[in-house]
């Protein structure tokens, strides 16, 4: 079967996929039509039930969880990687509902933190996340959240940091911080979800074993993107958590839904939430 699959471009994903979309590990049968888009996109693009397998972020699940599952396995999950809001200048408390702020999209896990720490900042405007930075700069806004890779340039740029919102998440829950997920849809038969799960965790594996090897592809995704600042991304990003999250790891994703739901940016998740496990063999390479 055919799975139409789609992930973001940035380097965790194109990493973390390689493997799996080179034919470098088992895949029991399983084919894949895949595409990239930033993860707003892709956010909205499983609201509208479009793809089979879809890299989305932890807040935007709430809304879809009714269609959609998701693996324990090529998750977005760690310590010290939390998006950051930053400016020009330096920001009073007293001054955040006034801000004119520049968000990498309303369904993402970013969006989500900052409306925990400052229900008050509704002066929200999207944008791609990788146009934030200019958005700053330029005056288009006062404030802007930054994700993945603009975590590294932001200074170079002339920006400060206001605010690590996952500095702040890990103070108030003690937790790691749940960024992105692949969520998979619940139609799909039991036995595939389970082959999904087992192959991209092994092509996690097989990439974080061999990390040159993806190297070529993940550069071409990344566009413009310096390899240096691709590694540190990967580094960041791919972790103990994005093999399977474990037992602490769904402890944290439950903790993130639940301040989700006490800061209203959802009300309910339909159960289960996770695919269940299968063993996952340790000679699953080809």
């Amino acid at each position: 079967m055919k799975i139409n699959l789609s992930i973001s471009p940035c380097p965790n994903d194109t990493f973390m996929f390689w493997a799996l979309l080179h034919k470098q590990i088992a895949t029991s049968g399983l084919t894949f039509r895949v595409d990239f888009q930033d993860i707003e996109n892709l956010n909205r693009a499983v609201a509208e039930q479009e793809y089979d397998v879809v890299k989305i972020s932890y807040a935007r699940y709430p809304m879809v969880s009714k269609e959609y599952q998701l693996l324990t396995t090529g998750s977005a999950v760690g310590f010290g990687n939390g998006p950051l809001l930053v400016s020009r200048r330096k920001i009073y408390p007293d001054e955040m509902q006034y801000l004119r702020i520049a968000i990498p999209g309303v369904g993402t896990t970013a969006n989500m933190l900052l409306t925990i720490a400052f229900p008050e900042a509704a002066n929200k405007k999207e944008y791609v996340f990788s146009d934030i930075e200019e958005a700053v700069m330029s005056d288009e806004a006062d404030a802007g959240v930054l994700i993945h890779e603009t975590r590294f340039t932001y200074q170079r740029k002339g920006l400060r940091k206001i605010l690590d919102l996952g500095e702040y998440w890990e103070k108030i829950s003690s937790m790691p911080l749940p960024l992105g997920a692949i969520a998979v849809r619940r139609s799909l038969p039991q036995e595939m979800k389970q082959k999904l799960s087992v192959a991209i965790c092994e092509s996690i594996r097989f990439a974080l074993q061999n990390p040159k090897m993806p190297e070529q592809f993940v550069k071409y995704h990344a566009k413009s993107m310096d390899l240096e600042v691709c590694r540190k991304h990967i580094e960041l990003y791919v972790n103990e958590f994005s093999i399977d999250l474990g037992e602490k790891g769904e402890k944290a994703v439950a903790l993130l839904f639940e301040k989700g739901i006490d800061a209203k940016f959802f009300s309910n998740i339909n159960e289960p939430v996770f695919v269940e496990k299968k063993q996952i063999p340790q000679d699953a390479y080809n």
